[in-house]
């Protein structure tokens, strides 16, 4: 018997700002580097997408929005629904005897087509042992599945924007407030657990689950609602989370085992918690014990709502970028790179647009490679966003752009993707602009002491595609906010995408050239 969809009036939590961010410049420059084409979705559905998934034999599954989950056959450009019933599917997983994981809001679901038949008739819960109250806010996202086979999931914390169910599943964490409170005027009692809270097993938590077994062991902490997981090429589990109480800004996650990433309400789940509310923890103490974001996503100008993190292919198409990682942005129609490195021990990089697609709207979701084409799933709810499908595909030739950077005791050495003008010899070229977040309970933060860093030094390459760039100092926990406008090519080119931004963590004491 297939399961019966709760559909509750939703409010996404990776829409929690809905203002369209800054773009850089008009999204039809895209249009001779990459093509668009949008892809059908099956008719009386909901063309909202919780999910992209790749087959082996190269169909596309797709997790609709009100529970079904369509195969999508290029071939013949023809759907066919396999499962339906779903209650919220956030992300999904194929197996290897043709079984699909999928994520919904009560469970991991493994859903089986046992006669062939093209449709799935056995649903198995795989793992179900996490907390649930009725909050519209407690989405789980996921799974990624980690190169040696391990599979992680997202919980989302519960929001005082609504109240709870009187039937729970799991122990209740009276830490902050009592549960009976919830009953009365819960707009007067929720905030007094805290913007967002963590009041049953494992909300705000990363779980590593084991699929077979139905069993799950917590990985780490912190966590607000992290929509996007996923792996980058090395092999490290990356997560997005969005602006909001304890985030300043957007993030992107390295996420570290038994890690504490930053939003209190999970401590309450953590192994020997005393019990204290994570409210009355002083900041100071939380900073210490936190793993910075890898990250910052600028608000209003990068990413308000960053999503699903997928690497990009190491094929002739995607030529240098290849292995770099990818992730989607949900109120603008942009798509975003991401250029990570460990420096000290510490994660920190870069985040730069890949490109602003008119053609994709907003909303986009879910990322998939298949070949060279990425498969993007759009999706809105209640606020900004769109729905249905696209494929991006390179034409042949990348557009002039930053291609990576990375930090020096000095400054940073950024490389681009063709050989850079005269030019970018002049010290006056280089437009940098440096800030940082704050890190509480409030929602969000401005940009804080906020200033420009003028290079001293400016040493280009021989084969003129990488520069030297040095600064008279840095700061720690800071962003560096690159205008490259300035900035052409041998060729006369002004970049496609001329912002980049590198959160800075650690000043290396050596150049990676001299380690």
């Amino acid at each position: 018997m297939k399961p019966i969809a709760l559909l509750l009036p939703l409010a996404f939590p990776l829409l929690a700002n809905a203002q369209t961010a800054a773009t850089h410049g008009s999204p039809s420059a895209t249009a001779p580097y990459y093509a668009v084409e949008k892809i059908q979705t099956p008719p009386g559905v909901d063309p909202q997408i919780g999910a992209l998934l790749v087959l082996p034999d190269q169909r596309v599954a797709a997790a609709f929005h009100h529970g079904e989950v369509g195969i999508y056959n290029p071939a013949d450009n023809s759907w066919k629904i396999f499962a339906e019933g779903l209650h919220e599917p956030l992300g999904m997983l194929a197996e290897k005897d043709g079984s699909l994981l999928v994520m919904q809001r009560a469970e991991l679901t493994r859903l089986k087509d046992t006669n062939l038949d093209g449709v799935a008739d056995h649903y198995e819960t795989a793992w179900s042992d996490f907390g649930l109250t009725g909050n519209y806010h407690e989405f789980a996202f996921g799974p990624a599945q980690a190169p040696d086979g391990r599979i992680f999931v997202g919980l989302n914390l519960a929001s005082n924007g609504d109240t709870i169910a009187r039937e729970i599943r799991g122990p209740w964490s009276p830490v902050g407030l009592a549960r009976e409170e919830f009953y009365g005027d819960w707009k007067k009692a929720g905030p007094l657990a805290g913007r967002m809270y963590s009041r049953v097993p494992w909300r705000g938590w990363i779980m590593e689950v084991d699929p077979k077994t139905g069993t799950a062991k917590p990985f780490a902490l912190g966590f607000r609602s992290p929509d996007g997981l996923g792996f980058t090429a090395s092999g490290e589990l990356v997560v997005s989370d969005n602006q909001g109480d304890w985030r300043g800004s957007s993030e992107l996650h390295v996420v570290q085992k038994n890690g504490f990433h930053g939003h209190p309400a999970s401590l309450v789940w953590k192994k020997n918690w005393d019990g204290t509310n994570p409210l009355d923890v002083p900041t100071a103490k939380l900073e210490s014990q936190r793993t910075p974001p890898a990250l910052w996503f600028p608000h209003n100008i990068y990413a308000n709502s960053p999503t699903q993190p997928v690497t990009i292919p190491k094929t002739a198409a995607w030529g240098p970028f290849g292995g770099q990682t990818l992730i989607g942005e949900m109120n603008s129609p942009r798509l975003l790179r991401l250029l990570l490195e460990k420096v000290d021990g510490v994660w920190q990089g870069a985040c730069v647009n890949l490109g602003e697609f008119k053609e994709l709207k907003l909303g986009l979701h879910r990322l998939a490679f298949r070949g060279d084409s990425l498969w993007v799933g759009r999706t809105h709810l209640s606020w900004a966003g769109s729905e249905g499908i696209a494929t991006v595909t390179p034409r042949g030739k990348l557009p002039f752009d930053p291609l990576d950077i990375h930090v020096t005791p000095k400054g940073f050495n950024l490389s681009f993707t063709e050989p850079l003008s005269d030019s970018a010899s002049e010290i006056g070229s280089w437009k940098v602009e440096h800030y940082t977040y704050a890190y509480h309970s409030t929602y969000g933060s401005p940009q804080l002491e906020k200033g420009t860093s003028t290079p001293t030094r400016v040493s280009v390459a021989p084969d003129r595609k990488s520069v030297e760039l040095e600064f008279p100092s840095l700061k720690p926990h800071f962003v560096y906010d690159f205008n490259l406008s300035d900035i052409q090519s041998a060729a006369g080119t002004k970049p496609l995408n001329p912002r980049i931004a590198y959160t800075l963590h650690r000043i290396p004491k050596q150049s990676p050239s001299k380690k």
